[in-house]
């Protein structure tokens, strides 16, 4: 019998029959990324590649074969593959041959080989080759399961390490809110009923906004509420990463694509891939990216710098401006087609001046959650502070109110400009409307409550909907 024939000598045919009903199912003990996973297998022999796919075909979520290394790198052209199972001695050329050929030209999987032969030459050469493991014939399917796992667990740890390395370098702030949405006010109850909307679909969605409204915030939100939730989530902020390195950052490179590349890196494209991508500050790519960013929306491929071979990408993009774009189209500093491309659902932000008192939510959040964080008690937000608070028109918006709050941790006092002392003074209830009489009493409930509205309604005997339609009319755009 030949070597793939001889797949596990010393377990008979009928045996491996048994070995696959007793372990068939994806199985935790092989961890929670196999049944996402994507599996080429590479072998010549159709008795191995009938046990691998009665092995893995059943605990994964795509698997293909490929009799040969013509047809391996013909469906890798096509789809993209987590792991290819890759069989040393095969007519040709061998697996390390092929697989060396491929990581020149562009090789985007993880690779375990199969080998009759454990020699220190055949292993020194398969890691070289860019082999991440390799399993000795015989073996059986446990083996060959757990060598996947492994595989998948360090990539999973791999993406998810330089996302947040990425995350870190790419933000200044210590963003608290980046996973929902604060305040009542209807803009953002209109915002989260459209995020519901839209979230389950694969539309692209562009968000503007002012700097500082929360438009990562809402991208988060899509994504968590998307069927890629368990996905991962790569936010770019384009403006952040210089002009002669953006290309590669978003689609990768290959070893000596340019000086400096001392290996091969693939692109944060690569890394959000079955998840979302977020390129936050979309008007400030160069237009030589604008024209492959347009390509790579359009074909979901993309080509790492030095690759010779596209990868293809399933991805879903979530862009993010606080540019007029039309008005960049106009001047001819964005393209039109890519303008048109992502403009397929636009969803605005509204600025914090215009939220109402969402204002005293979040500035409780946020002096509850610092204070925290820097160890100093909580400066009181008596009713002039407050007053003072939804009074402002806040043009740094949310990150503006957070560098406030922190500003005032810091000193142990709000700045005397945040201080409507004026409106709460005994001299100025001489002159009071009933309107300003009624403001000041609901809001002076609010605050004793800690701007629980549904408690204020309760004590002040009117209905949570009246509370919120008079607060949304003292604090409206109008203000």
């Amino acid at each position: 019998m030949d070597e793939t024939a001889t797949a596990a000598p010393g377990t008979d045919t009928a045996s491996m029959r048994d070995e696959d009903r007793n372990e068939s199912g994806p199985g935790p003990e092989f961890g929670p990324w196999l049944a996402q996973a994507s599996i080429l297998i590479v072998d010549d022999e159709p008795g191995m590649r009938n046990f691998l796919s009665r092995t893995l075909g059943p605990r994964c979520k795509r698997l293909e074969e490929a009799a040969d290394s013509t047809e391996a790198s013909r469906k890798l052209d096509e789809h993209h593959f987590d792991v290819v199972i890759l069989d040393n001695i095969m007519p040709g050329k061998s697996g390390v041959e092929w697989l060396t050929e491929q990581r020149e030209i562009g090789f985007f999987a993880d690779a375990i080989l199969m080998t009759a032969y454990a020699d220190l030459d055949t292993a020194i050469k398969a890691l070289r080759a860019g082999a991440v493991d390799f399993v000795l014939k015989p073996f059986r399917s446990n083996q060959i399961l757990n060598a996947v796992a492994r595989c998948l667990d360090r990539m999973r740890l791999r993406r998810e390490n330089y996302v947040l390395r990425h995350e870190l370098r790419s933000t200044s702030d210590h963003v608290l809110l980046r996973d929902k949405l604060i305040g009542y006010s209807p803009e953002i109850q209109d915002l989260r009923e459209t995020i519901a909307r839209v979230a389950p679909l694969p539309t692209s969605i562009l968000i503007s906004g002012e700097s500082g409204t929360g438009k990562e915030v809402t991208a988060r939100s899509i994504h968590a509420l998307s069927d890629r939730a368990d996905k991962p989530f790569v936010p770019v902020n384009c403006a952040a990463i210089p002009t002669d390195m953006i290309e590669a950052e978003l689609f990768g490179h290959l070893k000596g694509a340019f000086t400096g590349a001392n290996h091969a890196r693939d692109g944060l494209f690569l890394h959000a891939q079955g998840g979302t991508l977020f390129l936050d500050e979309i008007g400030e790519l160069p237009l030589a990216t604008q024209s492959k960013l347009l390509r790579a929306i359009e074909d979901r491929r993309i080509r790492p710098v030095g690759s010779e071979r596209e990868a293809p990408v399933d991805l879903r993009f979530i862009f993010a401006t606080n540019a007029d774009l039309e008005a960049e189209v106009e001047a001819g500093n964005f393209r039109a087609d890519l303008f048109y491309r992502i403009n397929v659902m636009q969803m605005h932000m509204p600025p914090l001046r215009d939220r109402g008192d969402d204002v005293l939510e979040l500035a409780g959040l946020f002096m509850n959650k610092l204070s925290k964080q820097l160890g100093m008690p909580p400066v009181v937000m008596d009713g002039a502070v407050r007053a003072g608070l939804t009074r402002y028109n806040w043009p740094g918006n949310v990150r503006e109110l957070r560098n406030l709050i922190e500003r005032s941790l810091i000193l142990g006092r709000f700045p005397p400009e945040f201080r409507d002392d004026a409106a709460h003074s005994p001299d100025s209830t001489e002159t009071e409307t009933l309107d300003e009489l009624e403001r000041r009493h609901i809001m002076t409930m609010l605050h004793k409550t800690g701007g629980n509205r549904n408690e204020a309604a309760r004590r002040l005997g009117v209905s949570r909907k009246t509370i919120d339609r008079k607060c949304a009319s003292w604090n409206g755009p109008q203000e």
